[in-house]
């Protein structure tokens, strides 16, 4: 007779089996139709003529001119490459917080990233009302990334100098008082140059439509970092699931365990924050749609929502180039449309198990 781990683990291998192959050709999709569809450029089915034009030994005429093929590399591949960055870090770090909290309803900014961030990009938009010209590096983006850093430093400090036997609600609270000290202050700030008010909101929505290839190379290696980081604590974040003491006796550093987990999912979000500026609801949706597929083992719910959290924002930017065209509605818009409904039927269907 199977015990209860080992039937655990043949249905975690039995879901990966067939849903990581999915997850891969829902990407690809993703990505293919991301570069199809736009306000301008080509012919929908010019595109993948192209691409396949594009490799080796292969010699395909699609009719494209210079210009369209510019239009998909250089706005359109980049804006999709971006897109499956954010969703996917954003989507891994919201799993891993919820795992490490043992809370469903918790998100990537639970600890002030996003507050941190805005405020960050609030104080150089308005200092730098001239553009960022004269400067070596954009410094909207490092603003952004140090703000959001500082702001969950801050809140670890707060929340690990209270001494309790409950740290991780500690470390919540904690997370609640930073963001509303940096949300005021941000406010503040937009009351004395209301100038910049629409600027400031035009990155806090979301601004996907500006990525370029910089962008990308700038979040890959923490995104990378933060997502391997990750992956290789989803088994210990199976153990967390039974309770501090349990883990404890279990042998598993419950501290150590929680420092690196928050750690490498702030990196992630801190960085793709910077570049995207703030989309909310990813780190939900995504994790808890994986659940109802697949249960709530961690060994297959970071995985696949790395991959489905690319899948779901590359989507999800579509309807935002073409609702409202030519002009664009922020991809942070169209989330928290997908997002506040699902968030609503996630407490619904929890206070119903109660």
């Amino acid at each position: 007779m199977s015990s209860p781990i080992t039937a655990t683990q043949s249905t975690v291998h039995g879901a990966s089996r067939w849903l990581i192959p999915a997850s891969v050709v829902a990407l690809l999709l993703a990505v293919l139709g991301g570069v199809m569809i736009g306000p301008a450029g080509p012919v929908w089915w010019r595109v993948p003529l192209e691409l396949l034009n594009r490799l080796p030994l292969i010699s395909i005429d699609s009719g494209m001119t210079s210009t369209e093929w510019a239009i998909i590399w250089q706005i359109r591949a980049p804006r999709v490459v971006l897109a499956a960055l954010v969703g996917s870090t954003l989507s891994i770090a919201g799993a891993s917080y919820q795992g490490v909290f043992r809370n469903p309803l918790v998100d990537p900014y639970l600890l002030g990233v996003a507050a941190g961030a805005g405020l960050g990009a609030t104080i150089v938009i308005t200092v730098n009302r001239s553009g960022s010209s004269d400067w070596i590096i954009d410094p909207l983006p490092l603003a952004a990334f140090l703000g959001g850093l500082l702001a969950v430093l801050a809140t670890y400090l707060v929340g690990s100098s209270v001494k309790t036997d409950r740290s991780s609600i500690s470390l919540v609270l904690a997370g609640v008082a930073v963001t509303s000290l940096a949300t005021a202050m941000q406010t503040f700030m937009l009351q004395r140059n209301s100038d910049v008010v629409r600027q400031v909101y035009s990155w806090i929505l979301g601004r996907l439509s500006t990525a370029t290839w910089g962008d990308v190379r700038l979040v890959i290696p923490y995104v990378v970092i933060s997502s391997v980081a990750l992956l290789m604590h989803r088994r210990l974040l199976d153990v967390l699931r039974v309770g501090d003491e349990e883990a404890t006796a279990l042998g598993v550093d419950v501290s150590r365990v929680r420092l690196i987990v928050v750690i490498s999912a702030t990196l992630g979000t801190a960085a793709v924050v910077a570049v995207s500026g703030l989309i909310g609801f990813v780190g939900i949706i995504v994790p808890h749609a994986i659940r109802l597929v697949v249960g709530s083992s961690y060994r297959i719910v970071l995985p696949m929502s790395l991959l489905f959290g690319a899948v779901f924002l590359i989507i999800a930017d579509i309807p935002g180039r073409i609702l409202d065209n030519p002009a664009e509605t922020p991809i942070g818009v169209v989330t928290a449309f997908l997002g506040a409904p699902f968030f609503l039927l996630i407490l619904r269907t929890r206070q119903t198990q109660r």
